[in-house]
């Protein structure tokens, strides 16, 4: 009797496993459907948020392709991903918007750049050391990418958002003045 009892619960809880892993793939977008709608999205801010999610998809491969031990094949997704980072900057950039007033978008490129560069940081130490030349490569130019969006986002306070002190402020006191020796 117990025997039945646990063989049901164990092809209940396989059944349930399938039903989720199946919901989980369902709901989960194709490169082939993302380069679809960016082709006949019109709308700018939609469009580089479909071209984040196609960059998101392409890291997931560089991480897969590096853990199988493909490191040519690695690196030219690395290029691919970050050209379709670079692409949904553009389209922001291209939209007319002000990032500053109308963040929907540049928000998005923002998260999706800090967490790209974490992961590609998180990739690294698994690389061999002659292998990691790319993922650094990548990593500076995401870092660059980031820190344009943020000057866009942030225009007059984007220089305090970087590391280290902000700049030394310099005021001139009438005993200071180099009129009043």
């Amino acid at each position: 009797m117990e025997g039945r009892r646990w063989k049901a619960i164990s092809v209940w809880l396989a059944a349930l496993g399938i039903l989720i892993a199946g919901s989980y793939l369902f709901g989960r977008e194709t490169e082939e459907q993302l380069l679809q709608r960016i082709a006949s999205e019109q709308n700018p801010v939609k469009k580089a948020k479909d071209e984040i999610k196609l960059a998101s998809l392409k890291l997931a491969q560089v991480h897969e392709a590096y853990a199988q031990g493909q490191t040519e094949a690695g690196a030219k997704l690395l290029d691919t991903f970050v050209d379709e980072t670079k692409t949904a900057w553009k389209f922001l950039r291209d939209s007319g918007r002000k990032a500053s007033k109308q963040p929907e978008g540049f928000r998005e490129l923002d998260i999706s750049l800090r967490e790209n560069v974490r992961s590609l940081q998180d990739l690294g130490p698994a690389v061999s050391y002659f292998d990691r030349t790319p993922i650094t490569n990548a990593e500076q130019e995401l870092e660059k990418t980031r820190s344009e969006v943020l000057h866009a986002l942030f225009p007059e306070g984007a220089s305090r958002n970087r590391k280290g002190p902000p700049p030394p402020q310099t005021t001139t006191t009438p005993a200071s003045s180099p009129d009043m020796r």
